[in-house]
């Protein structure tokens, strides 16, 4: 849900910050008072495109910020996680947007700077839209057929589908771009043989290049090394070396030990400093060994270490780029001695996957078909409530005779507003008050399997009398309990509904305009108030004694 709100210089509101609660919101004001700067920024904040024009008059910026805070941010860190934003602490998601008159267009995700197209996505995971024009998805097959499938909450199923889907379609193209093979003579094979002998020969892993590497470095010093170990060597152990006049050091010492309790753990330390020193001794002359290479030897490691770098100029900075390289080229080679067979594999593997679609098609069509009756039973239900007395609504659904990306059946919304005409589709036949009104219907009805946390409201209860505008407000209570809900509204049966009310009002002057917003639900004679000047008239006392009875009977 969303939490806070910080609003600057947006159009003539010049600054807000609300405080939002859980539950049902309701927003109002007279008509042309600034109600839509609210969605406004909601909108941006979801990565709705917003030009210069919405910058207001009080500074060349305009900022929108918001806190929102989730039970769970799994899905939302793993969006994160991909675009290489931070993730939310303590299930707290931050946004902002900043729109200026002269400057580009930012945003800022937990503190981060993110593209403004990565609002878009973000957006999906926690607010979703229904106002003018909004219905309008209703339309689209696509969402029906996701609306459906949130309902019928057979995930798994649809995964297991896709999956196989996506392996056949990638054996297909495989299959296409194996039939336009070109092919290649001896002469290029033998090139591409011996490109990947020479790989070979390196063997570029990780650990072969870091040794070679280590080499290289060791052969490039190895006469200086072997000089100075010995050297060291020599200075610690030699004729005259540290380590001989240590020896007699350590002969003074021990006989000083006997008259001193002090001087006996001063020669203990002695005798140590001389036992390390012979170690070190022993390692370097160890390390002069070692790093003593013969000329073949470092010829060798030169020719390998050339040989290397000449293949990553060739395929890349990398053992794994030389190594891709190889695993084309054996590729090419492998599918030029058998193009064939290959693809004879490859149309018995699509085959395969063919045969493995149509059961799961089946179990998804039926989990449909099953769906699909409940949701327009408890729809059409819902819809008797929303005014429409006599209507109907339905799902036609359609199996595919191909696979396909909508997992083998498709469906259509179907709608009857009327006794006596049949049910046809929702976009042929419904107004865009009604499309409303039946946007609130699946809604409600898809309340417990849609995860998106704020839902927004603009205008449902366009076109809709009191008594139908009481129940409005009751499916978005109800809606409420399981959603934050946001609804714009211009009927007081609405707004009596909601546990919030935020009231937008205009100010004006010969000069200047502007907007503000105050939570007035706190303070119920100012709720009255307006609820009473929604009614027709804030002075009149049975205006007053309406709104008095519509809060009254609310709570």
């Amino acid at each position: 849900m969303i939490e806070y709100l910080r609003i600057e210089n947006l159009a003539l509101l010049e600054r807000a910050e609300i405080d939002f609660t859980e539950g049902f919101t309701a927003v109002t004001g007279e008509t042309g008072a600034g109600k839509s700067v609210l969605l406004g920024a909601l909108a941006m904040l979801s990565g709705a495109r917003c030009g210069k024009e919405a910058v207001g008059g009080h500074s060349d910026t305009c900022r929108v910020e918001a806190v929102l805070r989730f039970k769970d941010t799994s899905k939302i860190d793993r969006l994160l996680e991909s675009a290489g934003l931070p993730p939310c602490e303590d299930g707290t998601l931050l946004i902002s947007r900043v729109v200026g008159i002269s400057k580009p267009s930012r945003a800022f995700v937990n503190s981060s700077p993110a593209p403004l197209s990565f609002l878009s996505k973000l957006g999906g995971y926690w607010i979703d839209f229904h106002g003018p024009g909004e219905p309008q998805k209703l339309f689209s097959r696509k969402n029906q057929l996701e609306m459906l499938d949130t309902f019928a909450g057979d995930s798994q199923l649809l995964e297991e589908y896709m999956r196989i889907y996506s392996e056949r379609r990638r054996t297909l193209l495989n299959i296409e771009s194996l039939s336009q093979t070109k092919s290649l003579g001896e002469d290029e094979i033998e090139f591409l043989r011996s490109r990947i002998a020479a790989i070979d020969a390196v063997n570029p892993t990780e650990e072969s290049i870091a040794e070679l590497e280590e080499k290289s470095k060791l052969a490039e010093a190895a006469s200086d090394i072997v000089e100075k170990s010995s050297a060291v060597a020599e200075a610690i152990d030699g004729d005259g070396g540290i380590l001989e006049k240590l020896a007699a050091a350590s002969k003074f010492a021990s006989e000083i030990s006997r008259f001193s309790v002090a001087a006996e753990s001063l020669s203990e330390r002695l005798r140590g400093v001389g036992l390390e020193l012979a170690d070190i001794s022993s390692e370097y002359a160890n390390l002069a060994r070692s790093s003593n290479m013969d000329e073949s030897q470092i010829e060798t490691v030169r020719r390998k270490m050339t040989d290397w770098l000449g293949l990553c100029r060739k395929f890349g900075n990398s053992g794994e780029s030389v190594l891709s390289a190889r695993r084309e080229m054996a590729a090419k080679i492998e599918n030029q001695s058998d193009v064939r067979a290959t693809m004879e594999k490859l149309r018995r593997r699509a085959d395969e996957l063919l045969e493995s679609l149509a059961p799961i098609a089946d179990k998804i069509l039926k989990a449909r078909e099953k769906a699909a009756k409940k949701l327009a039973e408890r729809a059409s239900k819902t819809l008797l409530g929303l005014g429409f007395k006599n209507a109907r609504f339905g799902i036609s659904i359609s199996a595919e005779p191909e696979p396909s990306p909508d997992c083998g059946s498709s469906c259509e919304f179907m709608f009857m507003a009327n006794p006596g005409q049949p049910l046809l589709p929702l976009a042929k036949i419904a107004s865009s008050g009604e499309l409303a009104r039946v946007m609130l219907a699946l809604k409600t009805t898809l309340a417990d399997a849609d995860a998106t946390p704020l839902l927004v409201f603009d205008e449902v209860d366009a076109n809709v009398g009191g008594e139908i505008g009481a129940e409005v407000g009751k499916r978005l209570a109800e809606l409420s309990k399981s959603h934050q809900v946001f609804c714009v509204t211009h009927l007081p049966q609405v707004a009596a509904c909601a546990n919030g009310h935020f009231l937008v009002e205009k100010s004006q002057t010969k000069t200047s305009t502007s907007v503000s917003i105050a939570r007035i639900d706190g303070d119920k004679k100012r709720r009255v108030s307006e609820l009473a000047r929604m009614l027709g008239d804030r002075n009149s006392e049975s205006a007053v004694a309406h709104a008095q009875k519509l809060l009254d009977k609310k709570f």
